[in-house]
């Protein structure tokens, strides 16, 4: 529990450039964890990495459409820089793109 709760600060200190309005909106994402409208972080990244394997190398939680949407920035394994957009809700990628230089 307490790893989860290091993993959900850092996080959410990720997604204070992701998430506009500051700290209401952290609490907020707080709020969602606590309240079990979202997955932590260390669930949706083993469920990803079952299909996307690779480096994490940023993360950034939104709410966007009335949810509330990881969006992960992963090197795959073969080398290709991916970005998905996760529902944080129960791990589905609903956006998938290949970043090109």
């Amino acid at each position: 529990m307490r790893r989860t709760f290091a993993v959900l600060f850092a996080v959410l200190a990720l997604a204070a450039g992701g998430v506009a309005g500051g700290e209401r909106d952290h609490d907020r994402a707080r709020a969602a964890l606590e309240a079990g409208e979202v997955l932590p972080l260390t669930t949706i990244l083993e469920r990803v990495a079952q299909q996307h394997p690779g480096q994490v190398l940023g993360v950034e939680l939104e709410h966007e459409r009335g949810r509330w949407i990881y969006e992960l920035k992963l090197l795959e394994s073969d080398g290709v820089l991916v970005e998905l957009e996760v529902d944080a809700s129960d791990a589905t990628v609903l956006e998938h793109s290949v970043e090109h230089d």
